[in-house]
């Protein structure tokens, strides 16, 4: 089969093909023989007829059944694949197809999965309404932190930041991205320090608190971390999911800890911002959601992040939406957030996101406790339908963050 023997307009995906929605932009070669390579080089084709391939391999012939302008959409027959391999999906329709030197540029936008495959993972163990049932939140949008600097601090400055987040209403406070097992911050000492702070902020405040410490590592140490999380009653482990790697990702779910699972997105951005080639955020969020995490980061669309507001509408649909029984997953706002920026954020979001804010709390000149306050006030504010400016005259933590950020 040549390329374009790849292309079938007049093809009626069935109910159990995989759908791949491709921008596909050729280099020297028709946009009929580009998009016929995609599809070849992601089932069973390569850029020459063989003379051994048989007459039966050609029906798993993937199929370019539709094309709009450089949009494309592939259909792949579902045994092409090994159910509940996401490595192995992944290998196929987004492998080597990104490295032909007759695409000029090539991006996944949208992937569709069939229940057959859908239902062969795990998914989310707690989802939304399981992660609020935990917290005892019924409602309102979830407030958390980041303990900042994210690197360097020792363990004992970086209970007392967690502890003063606790305290000034955050519900999660978490380790970022970078903060492993280091001399300065050791896992199993900041695990068991930082969980004595967050019982005894519950003690005080009255709230469920959390504490999403980072257990990204080898697979096998981080079962092994996974399981102290749950030993000392940690109730959440964050994962770096990207550079973790999925197969790692579905190890670690199948072992069906009592622990809700953080999806940091690190690293998304080297494939996810050129909006030519690559790897939509959205892609990522249904494959996250379909191996089996809780929460994800899916940009902001105001803040310090690039993606734009429709972009994270789009990615909060990839979580939310109904898939199968799959349950819905919490999206995380983040990313250079603070209180001004609240009313915004729930018009972009609704109620059923955790907003992140490192900088926008720490970064109060009141300090960590009063810059969480004033992100609940802004919350409480706005939930009411009253102006900040206005809720701020009686909330004084709410007035030094917005004198701070509102020109910003």
């Amino acid at each position: 089969m040549k390329y374009e023997d790849y292309v079938n307009l007049k093809y009626e995906p069935k109910e159990t093909d995989l759908i791949c929605e491709f921008f596909v932009e050729p280099l020297g070669i028709s946009l009929k023989e580009a998009a016929g390579g995609v599809a070849a080089e992601s089932s069973i084709g390569t850029w020459t007829e063989t003379t051994t391939t048989k007459p039966y391999v050609e029906e798993s012939a993937a199929k370019v059944f539709e094309i709009n302008g450089n949009n494309i959409k592939i259909a792949y027959p579902i045994e092409l694949f090994e159910s509940g391999n996401m490595s192995n999906i992944l290998s196929s329709i987004a492998g080597n197809v990104f490295g032909m030197k007759d695409l000029k540029n090539l991006r996944l936008n949208d992937i569709h999965f069939p229940a057959e495959l859908i239902q062969s993972f795990r998914g989310p163990k707690y989802g939304i309404q399981g992660v609020r049932k935990l917290l005892k939140i019924p409602k309102r949008p979830l407030v958390g932190t980041i303990v900042k600097p994210k690197l360097g601090l020792k363990t004992e400055d970086h209970v007392k930041v967690a502890y003063s987040a606790w305290v000034g209403g955050c519900d999660l406070v978490k380790d970022d991205e970078n903060l492993s097992n280091q001399k300065f911050n050791p896992f199993e000492e900041r695990l068991v320090r930082t969980l004595e702070f967050r019982d005894r902020a519950e003690r005080e405040t009255g709230e469920k608190k959390v504490y999403l410490i980072n257990i990204s590592a080898k697979t096998d140490e981080m079962i092994r971390r996974a399981q102290l999380v749950q030993d000392h009653d940690g109730r959440y482990a964050m994962i770096d999911v990207l550079t973790v790697g999925w197969s790692a990702l579905q190890t670690l779910r199948d072992r069906n800890f009592n622990l809700v699972l953080h999806a940091h997105r690190a690293g998304h951005a080297s494939f996810t911002k050129n909006s030519k080639h690559g790897i939509s955020m959205k892609v990522i969020a249904k494959i996250v959601r379909i191996v089996g995490f809780d929460q994800l980061h899916v940009g902001a669309g105001v803040g310090k992040m690039f993606e734009t507001k429709k972009e994270v509408v789009e990615n909060c649909n990839a979580l939310r939406k109904k898939m199968n029984g799959i349950k819905p997953v919490f999206p995380v706002a983040s990313g250079g957030l603070h209180p001004t920026l609240v009313p915004e954020l729930l018009k972009i979001f609704g109620t059923d996101v955790i907003i992140q804010s490192g900088g926008g709390i720490h970064g109060n000149p009141l300090g960590t406790t009063a810059g969480t306050k004033a992100m609940r006030q802004a919350i409480d504010s706005s939930l009411k339908n009253i102006p900040l400016n206005e809720y701020a005259k009686t909330h004084k933590e709410l007035r030094v963050a917005l004198d701070k950020w509102s020109l910003e």
